[in-house]
């Protein structure tokens, strides 16, 4: 079957032939992949960015972790789930022994092989997974939503982190995916006002408010900055979705006093700030990384709604022999969400 891969510890990827994951473990479950997103931190690794070495030891590598699909095959213990079954995947699979996992938090674990990283992932037509880390999704949710599952999560714990609570102001740096799915959950947490900014972004913040949040600031922009100052400063929350060092600075002088910053971006430098106003002002910086199983359940309860509409995040769908045009498109933020 052809698979995108990661071949060597350097730049690029390759589409090319790879084995078919013919019989699935005990505890496993074979997946036909019917939609899979690229994520930022697969550009990442196509780029081969700092932070990703981690990954050298499991070459070659198939990526994807953001997809649903249809289980063909399960495993001799497998009860929960069924052939036929429309899934998404939690991509996140600890190893049940370490002692995080023996303390009851699995996420923590510190042997976890995350598919598409550490293990083979979804740029694939099949994939093998555990079926812990299958959900069910009901009939009438495309797969194409679905495949926003992970992501969303990952916006939902975020807010859970940053304790959002109605009545809120709150500033989202970074309009990707993640910053979407942040100011979605931010919004449904009650949130009294959302503005989300980004710099030379205009796509996604397009996307954003198509998505219903009309406070949008360019900041690369003459004057955006300006006028973001003079109509939403003095932020409750503030989200960090970029990755850039400067967002830390940015956010925390549009945070109020005792205010929270949650960070989610992955930053290849180091961050540096001016202490001595962010302890006088009595501000906290926290950060949130991936999902729990209870966000699972959230978001797809959400996304089950018919009254939900996230399509929007979705610019552009694409199939497996286009991928490398897929990647493209994200890295030049042309795109804002492409599914293959």
């Amino acid at each position: 079957m052809l698979a995108y891969r990661k071949l060597e510890p350097a730049p690029g990827l390759t589409l090319k032939e790879a084995e078919e994951p013919i019989a699935p473990g005990p505890d496993e479950v074979i997946v036909s992949v019917q939609a899979v997103g690229i994520c930022g931190s697969d550009l990442h690794v196509a780029q081969w960015s700092d932070g990703y070495d981690f990954m050298r030891k499991h070459l070659p590598v198939t990526l994807g972790h953001e997809f649903a699909g249809v289980i063909e095959t399960v495993g001799d213990n497998i009860t929960r789930v069924k052939p036929g079954d429309r899934v998404t995947i939690w991509p996140s699979c600890p190893c049940g022994e370490c002692v995080n996992c023996n303390a009851g938090e699995p996420r923590n674990c510190v042997n976890k092989a995350t598919l598409g990283l550490y293990r083979d992932g979804a740029f694939a037509p099949r994939v093998r997974v555990r079926g812990e880390s299958a959900f069910v999704i009901p009939d009438h949710l495309p797969f194409r939503i679905a495949a926003l599952t992970e992501p969303l999560c990952v916006g939902h714990q975020a807010v859970q982190v940053g304790a959002v609570t109605k009545g809120d102001h709150v500033i989202v740096l970074g309009p990707g995916t993640i910053g979407q799915a942040i100011a979605i959950f931010a919004r449904k947490a009650g949130a009294a006002e959302i503005a989300i900014a980004g710099m030379d972004d205009p796509v996604r913040l397009e996307v954003c408010r198509e998505l219903g949040f009309d406070k949008t600031y360019d900041l690369a922009q003459p004057g955006e900055r300006a006028r973001m100052e003079s109509e939403f400063s003095n932020a409750d929350k503030v989200f960090e979705a970029t990755g850039h060092a400067e967002s830390i600075r940015d956010g925390l002088a549009f945070l109020r006093t005792e205010g929270i910053l949650t960070m989610t971006g992955i930053h290849p430098t180091s961050v540096s700030f001016d202490a001595t106003p962010f302890v006088r002002s009595r501000q906290q910086i926290r950060g949130s990384h991936g999902s729990a199983r209870e966000d699972w359940l959230a978001v797809i309860q959400t996304l089950s709604d018919p009254a939900t509409d996230v399509s929007p995040m979705i610019t552009h769908e694409l199939p497996l022999s286009r991928v490398a045009e897929g990647f493209e498109l994200a890295a030049s933020r042309t795109a804002a969400k492409v599914l293959i």
